[in-house]
């Protein structure tokens, strides 16, 4: 195959514009409930605005409530295979508290809310990011008319990132995050 484009040396990784107006980063989000609700309609707004499939994430400050980053699926409005949710969060979350420790001293606890079990490069990002708490919404299985598939994860991935200290939440409003995966469903 011949290449008739020069060589790439930086990429840039970044949410798309919609994004702007509709997150309230100046708000507490007092519950889990809440938490995972934002991360469910940006996956619904990220099918509805054409920018990506139906995945989102978002980083809060574990003990406050704090938003700190969002992400949404952006692989094919990149040309990425790894601008998942989950990965654009935890890197714009990095990238506003200036370390690429979310567990660095002198800043508090980190926890992720996604809308499915992350795949297996994204729960390798958990491990490595320093987030204290994991909260999914949908399974796996859930996502079986997504394509391409995100590849096979450990069955002991969980008992893994416990042993690590991360603490995982399953399931947090499941029928809610499938409605959005099986039918592109806009949520309120």
């Amino acid at each position: 195959m011949r290449w008739d484009r020069p060589p790439v040396h930086e990429t840039i990784l970044s949410l798309p514009s919609w994004v702007v107006g509709r997150v309230e980063y100046d708000r507490g989000y007092a519950t889990d409930e809440e938490r995972m609700r934002l991360a469910i309609r940006l996956a619904a707004e990220n099918i509805a605005n054409g920018t990506g499939g139906p995945f989102g994430a978002a980083v809060f400050e574990r003990g406050s409530g704090r938003l700190i980053a969002v992400g949404v699926d952006s692989v094919v409005r990149l040309n990425n295979s790894t601008a998942h949710a989950e990965m654009l969060a935890l890197q714009l979350a990095q990238r506003r508290i200036a370390s690429g420790d979310l567990a660095a001293a002198g800043h508090p606890a980190h926890e992720l809310f996604t809308t499915c079990a992350p795949c297996a490069m994204c729960l390798g990002a958990v491990h490595l990011s320093g987030v204290t708490r994991l909260v999914s919404a949908a399974r796996r299985e859930d996502t079986t008319r997504q394509e391409p598939a995100t590849g096979t994860v450990a069955k002991d991935s969980s008992t893994r990132l416990r042993a690590h200290g991360i603490e995982i939440v399953e399931d947090l409003l499941r029928p809610e995050a499938r409605a959005v995966l099986i039918d592109g469903a806009s949520t309120p």
